[in-house]
């Protein structure tokens, strides 16, 4: 069975091999192509939106909550989404969908560094379910085939720029410090 087709009756309700119907809304299934897909739709979900306000429709995950953490917060939910990416990519997603999902992660990334800012944006910005709807899109409709090579150069040029204003930013507050204690 072709992985598109696996995926078309997947996303259809089909039974697999060991009588478990799958579908994208429930990931707790045992699907034929191994257990990869409920893995990475329950990462994706516990680091998202795996708890739920009551009395709203408004879901979190841990991610926002990891993000907190000053330094290290938003490193660590960065690493997890792209331990996700790298487990899409090792079953089957083109560069195209890849470089997509690394422009979710790099922007949740970068404004989730912004103190306040960032923690809000962590709340309402999914990058990891958003990664699971590409990788969804990607087998379903055959969306998002090629490499991708643009965005990865776009996602680059944008972090050329970011760290150089890093750099540049780090020099000009140092060299101010040091002009006040000099």
């Amino acid at each position: 069975m072709s992985t598109s087709s696996f995926w078309n009756e997947f996303n259809r309700g089909k039974t697999n091999a060991r009588g478990a119907r799958g579908t994208w809304d429930n990931p707790e299934v045992v699907t034929p192509a191994g257990d990869w897909v409920r893995q990475i739709s329950r990462w994706a979900r516990l680091m998202d939106s795996r708890y739920q306000v009551p009395g709203t429709n408004f879901r979190f995950g841990l991610d926002p909550l990891i993000g907190l953490i000053p330094g290290v917060g938003n490193l660590a939910t960065s690493a997890v989404s792209l331990a996700l990416i790298g487990t899409m990519l090792r079953h089957g997603a083109s560069g195209n969908v890849a470089a997509r999902m690394a422009l979710n992660v790099l922007i949740d990334g970068l404004i989730g560094a912004i103190p306040v800012v960032g923690n809000v944006f962590d709340f309402v910005y999914r990058a990891n379910d958003r990664n699971v709807e590409l990788l969804r899109r990607h087998y379903d409709e055959g969306a998002y085939q090629g490499s991708g090579w643009g965005i990865l150069a776009a996602v680059g040029a944008v972090l050329f720029v970011v760290a150089g204003a890093t750099v540049w930013l780090a020099a000009k507050i140092i060299g101010g410090l040091l002009d006040l204690i000099f």
